[in-house]
């Protein structure tokens, strides 16, 4: 298991767009990935999953892989993150 802290930092949170992107590159690993938000978690495969969040700017999220790629699946993800979404 790997797993890191992140901020969201984009004004906007975490909308469709990001959202979309945290899919799309969490599709790319085998390992399970989840996105905890206090005591949930949440897919971070699932669109509708993240979505359902209501995750504004500020908020502190735990990215969580189990798998053969988890470290490069949370590393990659995080980057996201860390980089406002491109925002």
């Amino acid at each position: 298991m790997y797993q890191a802290k992140v901020m969201i930092n984009n004004p906007l949170g975490l909308h469709a767009r990001p959202a979309k992107l945290v899919v799309k590159e969490a599709e790319k690993y085998v390992s399970e990935i989840k996105i905890m938000k206090s005591e949930r978690e949440y897919n971070a495969k699932s669109m509708m999953g993240l979505l359902s969040m209501g995750a504004p700017k500020g908020t502190e999220l735990i990215l969580v892989a189990e798998g053969s790629d988890a470290e490069a699946a949370v590393k990659s993800i995080k980057k996201l993150f860390d980089n406002g979404f491109g925002e």
